[in-house]
């Protein structure tokens, strides 16, 4: 099930960003704090569409944005009551970590039919991460997961794959290939760059004036992983239906920002995390247009 607007427009990307990036931001951060007054009307000035609430930043309040939300499911049992409790918040959908990554494949499969049947009950979508130390951690076991729940959706952070699994190891366009079912599935994207040894890297903030050959390699990677995913999404939606990209760039205290030593020797993260944001949402805007160029 797709997120869907009730409109009878074409399917359309909608730009939220993810409130945990709003945390422990640089001092001099241009991006307003979590619990800031005027967060909403400075993030829809900056282009945000919604938000994605989180665990750390939990609330819904000032109601002038759509938002949707974050969980976990590690018992079948937990799914029903899970996906209730965000549809009564208000939600509009729900992305999820499932289970620790350990679980044999009888597990996971009843883990994801009971998020799927509860998902359908309530009419509310539900999007699985690919997330490191879940059932969808590893390529192989997540297309394996697509093909025999071809219903089943995704939240695609990639950077858990780019870095994790060291994606530039091997025939790059092979496994763009091989992760087809995956980007098939995809209704909804975390917005992270990553290199071959770091979750998280910067896009430079000059991108569209440069040469692609002069950008580092992994920007053009994710370009080829979120225009994938965008098509994937788009050959299967209907009028109305909505993908979200929400920027999630994390910081140092998490390990993911990196962290250097300034003038007095302090740490400080490499990049001021809301800036990044606003880079990612126009990189992702233009990896859309260039998904709407493939479409039939």
């Amino acid at each position: 099930m797709l997120l869907n607007d009730g409109s009878t427009e074409a399917p359309k990307l909608r730009v939220y960003l993810n409130l945990d990036n709003l945390v422990g931001l640089r001092a001099d951060s241009r991006g307003p704090g979590p619990d800031a007054p005027d967060r909403n009307a400075r993030l829809a000035a900056d282009g945000f569409e919604g938000l994605q609430l989180t665990s750390t930043v939990p609330d819904p309040g000032r109601p002038a944005l759509p938002f949707c939300g974050t969980g976990r499911l590690d018992l079948p049992t937990e799914a029903d009551l899970l996906v209730k409790r965000h549809q009564d918040r208000g939600d509009q959908c729900l992305t999820l970590h499932v289970g620790r990554g350990l679980e044999d494949d009888d597990v996971v499969y009843r883990l994801v039919e009971a998020l799927l049947t509860s998902s359908e009950k309530h009419r509310f979508p539900v999007f699985v991460e690919t997330h490191r130390a879940t059932i969808t951690q590893d390529l192989w076991r997540t297309v394996r997961l697509a093909q025999k729940f071809p219903e089943l959706r995704f939240n695609a952070d990639f950077s858990h794959y780019y870095c994790g699994q060291e994606m530039v190891y091997g025939d790059w366009r092979a496994k763009l290939e091989f992760m087809r079912p995956i980007f098939d599935g995809v209704a909804f994207l975390h917005g992270r760059v990553a290199s071959s040894g770091n979750m998280q890297m910067p896009v430079p903030t000059d991108w569209t004036k440069r040469d692609p050959a002069d950008l580092p390699d992994y920007v053009g990677h994710f370009r080829d992983l979120w225009t994938h995913a965008m098509a994937g999404f788009l050959r299967r939606a209907k009028d109305g239906d909505v993908l979200i990209f929400a920027p999630e760039l994390l910081g140092g205290i998490h390990s993911y920002a990196r962290r250097f030593p300034d003038a007095s020797g302090a740490l400080i993260e490499e990049t001021d995390r809301y800036a990044q944001a606003l880079v990612l949402r126009d990189f992702a805007r233009d990896c859309f247009s260039a998904a709407l160029q493939t479409r039939d």
